[in-house]
């Protein structure tokens, strides 16, 4: 029994073809400065955490969706602040690594239309 040849697509519509792959490459990061960055006192004794749940959660969400270690994954943060214009610290990758522990990342389906929000 022989195999059936493989199917051949061709495109015909270039120009829907070309900006197809032109938005499949764009990216927009939106960084809410309102977002608390810093983690709040908790009153308990040793301690507290500098950053909050959600920087740490920002940071492992780059980290998943760009498939980075941990050191280039606080590399692309500071580069992301720096360009959003915030001045804010960022995790270092120990911190990271002792936090991703506890926090389990969430990245949501991703339709086939549309951007990825997380």
């Amino acid at each position: 029994m022989s195999k059936p040849p493989p199917a051949r697509y061709r495109t015909m519509n270039w120009s829907s073809h070309n900006a197809g792959l032109r938005k499949r490459g764009s990216m927009l990061i939106w960084v809410d400065q309102e977002m608390a960055w810093l983690a709040p006192p908790k009153g308990r004794p040793g301690r507290p955490p500098v950053f909050s749940d959600a920087a740490i959660q920002f940071c492992l969400s780059i980290k998943v969706l760009f498939k980075l270690p941990l050191r280039q994954t606080a590399g692309m943060v500071a580069g992301l602040l720096r360009l959003a214009g915030l001045n804010w610290s960022v995790p270092d990758f120990s911190t990271l690594y002792r936090r991703q522990k506890t926090l389990a990342v969430q990245i949501p389906y991703r339709r086939v239309e549309g951007p990825l929000n997380l």
